[in-house]
């Protein structure tokens, strides 16, 4: 192995305020956040602003960000092309549960841009969109059951929480006989006998499940990419034979692209893979870090309402939202940005793997440049329960290690970087100087744990 230079200090990150502010907000706040996923401990990050690339905390630390509010944040922080826009429809009002032009605008433009869905209703949440997408599936077919992949994370709602992280891979159970492993307490088992999960590039296991039970599953419900272990990529034919099968049994194929859409490519994944699903989710990027989200697919499909199926909500198409959503698609119509924001992308995984070889160690990368994960091997995982035997422990090590150098990767191993149009070649340089030195700190500590 090459000598390696000697790691610059680390410089200690103020956290005074935000101290203050966990204990604030752990008296009235379970784990003093709105969401598990926000929820350190005294680690627990308390936002004060952001603006293009770079986020603030509440001490004033600085970072280059790299979750992008896991993944929406697709032109920047504040950026004004969506916010005043965003402003001043809001002044006309923000919520009438009726319909405005903006809704109607942002539905079109989705049409626009995928190039396959023909019907969509926004909504606000990607968690509301992928179970709207499931009941459809089951209101269009008059089945009952959704086949999901092992790892995949497709919000939080009951229906979804079914394999998706478990503490030991395990407890997964045999990989040609899965376990409907519910994720945390509150979910009935009989919503889980609903979902029948399969590892993910397994057809082979996807094609006996159907041949057992096709005659009661409504669809299959998969992330093109593995976005919850850092964006493991399909294998080659494996969407194909997905399609192929989904037809072959009248089951739907729904595509949940509330990480990929509006990102991968201006029609997703499903443009990016060339496979037409029959209906989607979307969220995130569609508007830069506003509560926007949509689903949508083939008229017929999408014809089940308003007749036959309940879909409704107060604030689904507000104002806010639907303003956002035209914003933001209107800016990355001609995708010019998303092909800028994939050239970012390449350029730093060549720095990090520079950095990776001039130290004698393996890197392979994963995902899509917008949104990437890496592990220190020749080759990346293949599922969930090839990821989970990778080294997280060098992997988090340099993760912590870039969090107090001033950039800020996800801290949970599973999450890919996410990257947006703000950043720009000083970030990259910054990014790589940063992975460089966390990588040297990282090593050493390893070496010397092993004496």
């Amino acid at each position: 192995m090459a000598a390696r230079p000697a790691a610059r200090t680390v410089p200690r990150l103020r956290r005074e305020a935000q101290l203050a502010m966990w204990r604030r907000a752990m008296e009235v706040m379970p784990g003093g956040a709105d969401s598990n996923f926000r929820a350190w401990g005294e680690d627990t990050i308390y936002i004060d602003r952001g603006k293009g690339s770079h986020i603030w905390d509440l001490d004033g630390n600085e970072y280059i960000d790299l979750r992008m509010g896991y993944g929406p944040v697709i032109l920047g922080h504040a950026d004004p092309r969506v916010d005043d826009y965003v402003n001043e429809r809001m002044r006309q009002g923000v919520s009438f549960s009726l319909t405005s032009e903006d809704e109607v605008r942002a539905i079109e433009l989705i049409r626009e841009l995928t190039g396959w869905v023909e019907m969509a209703r926004l909504t606000v949440s990607g968690t509301e969109a992928t179970m709207h997408c499931m009941r459809t599936a089951r209101a269009f077919t008059g089945r009952d059951k959704i086949v999901k992949f092992e790892g995949q994370y497709h919000g939080v709602h009951d229906y979804a929480l079914i394999s998706v992280v478990p503490d030991d891979v395990s407890q997964l159970g045999d990989r040609d006989n899965p376990v409907r492993l519910a994720w945390g307490r509150g979910i009935p088992p009989a919503v889980a006998m609903t979902i029948i999960p399969v590892a993910y590039n397994d057809t082979a296991t996807l094609r006996h499940v159907f041949e057992t039970e096709g005659h009661d599953i409504a669809g299959v419900i998969i992330e093109p990419v593995l976005g919850n272990a850092q964006g493991i990529m399909p294998r080659p034919g494996f969407h194909e034979e997905v399609r192929a099968i989904t037809k072959e049994f009248g089951a739907l194929l729904i595509f949940d692209e509330v990480k990929t859409g509006f990102r991968f490519a201006r029609g997703g994944a499903a443009e990016f893979f060339g496979i037409t699903p029959d209906i989607a989710s979307y969220a995130k990027a569609m508007g830069n870090g506003y509560p926007a989200a949509a689903f949508g697919g083939r008229a017929d499909v999408m014809a089940v309402m308003p007749k036959h199926m309940s879909h409704g909500g107060t604030y689904a198409g507000n104002r806010v939202a639907a303003a956002a959503a035209v914003a933001t698609l209107e800016t990355l119509r001609d995708g010019t940005i998303l092909a800028g924001i994939a050239q970012t992308g390449r350029t730093v995984q060549a720095g990090l793997a520079d950095v990776a070889a001039k130290r004698g160690l393996p890197i392979s990368f994963m995902g899509h440049p917008t949104m990437f994960g890496m592990v220190f091997a020749e080759e990346g995982p293949a599922d969930y329960r090839g990821w989970a035997e990778t080294d997280h422990e060098l992997y988090d090590a340099v993760a912590v290690g870039i969090h107090a150098r001033g950039a800020m990767p996800e801290p949970d191993s599973r999450e890919p970087w996410f990257l947006s149009a703000a950043h720009d070649g000083s970030d990259v340089a910054r990014i790589v100087e940063i992975f460089a030195d966390s990588l040297d700190a990282a090593l050493e500590a390893r070496a010397a744990a092993r004496g």
